[in-house]
């Protein structure tokens, strides 16, 4: 069974539909699970109707930020929200001057039956770093080990904005960005937890080098001129590795200073 999975940072789903990117992206890609994340939407405010698709909506109590969402043409069942309790307890996930992280929509998960699947928006640590302390000793160290919780039980997908370039080819001008936000040390090492915890970066077993992005900045003719961040991912359990046939990145499809990402698996 050939099974494939789309990704997307829609930066505001009712901008993308109001594009009329949203219709497009779907018939280009033609995913059997669509994860979206930076929703910006409650479920209720969105008229959104896809036929053979349903829908799990994880919105932020604050309206109009954050938010994820997975739409699946595979029976969905029930899906898990945010980080459990214990998780939050153990790692002190409780927020800072900017609110709660686990209160802002930011994790869907969903089980079928070779996989979970994850769909996350990372917290961004801020232009001048604010919400670093956060992001290192809070959101990365609990969202790994929830990960790592749930590959206990089978392989595991994850996938959506990071918010991270993990290597220098991550990025068109790691030099000059270095420490600062999106490739601090603290937010690689972050990433790099994930890879020690067994996670496969699937884009790279197809792609290596720079020149692929999926972040553009709004200025400067940024993404006309491919200067970028890949901070958007497909990771895979290592026992997973076998059935990625593809992983790629689609910069045509328009609609958000980010374009979607997608995987395909190959499942016995």
């Amino acid at each position: 069974m050939v099974v494939k999975l789309a990704s997307w940072n829609v930066n505001g789903i009712r901008a993308v539909m109001r594009k009329e990117q949203l219709h497009p992206f779907l018939a280009a890609l033609e995913p059997d699970i669509v994860c979206l994340q930076e929703t910006k939407a409650q479920q209720q405010d969105v008229d959104l109707a896809l036929d053979g698709y349903e829908i799990s909506w994880n919105a932020a109590e604050k309206k109009g930020y954050s938010g994820t969402a997975i739409f699946s043409r595979m029976s969905l069942g029930e899906t898990v929200k945010n980080f459990p309790e214990d998780v939050v307890e153990k790692y002190g996930v409780t927020g800072d001057a900017y609110g709660n992280p686990n209160n802002e929509g930011r994790i869907i998960a969903a089980e079928y039956p070779a996989f979970l699947l994850v769909t996350v928006y990372t917290p961004n640590v801020k232009e001048d770093l604010s919400r670093l302390p956060l992001r290192a000793k809070q959101w990365d160290p609990a969202f790994t080990a929830y990960v790592r919780r749930l590959q206990e039980r089978k392989p595991v997908i994850i996938c959506g904005d990071l918010n991270v370039a993990h290597m220098p080819d991550d990025l068109a001008n790691p030099a000059a960005n270095a420490g600062k936000k999106g490739f601090t040390d603290e937010e690689r090492e972050g990433f790099e937890t994930l890879v020690d915890a067994g996670f496969v970066d699937t884009f790279r077993m197809f792609h290596q080098g720079n020149g692929y992005y999926t972040w553009w900045a709004p200025f400067a003719k940024s993404r006309e001129r491919n200067i970028g961040w890949r901070i958007d991912y497909f990771l895979v359990s290592e026992s997973l590795r076998e059935m990625v046939v593809a992983a790629d990145i689609h910069p045509s499809l328009l609609g958000s200073d980010h374009c979607p990402v997608s995987l395909t698996l190959e499942i016995p």
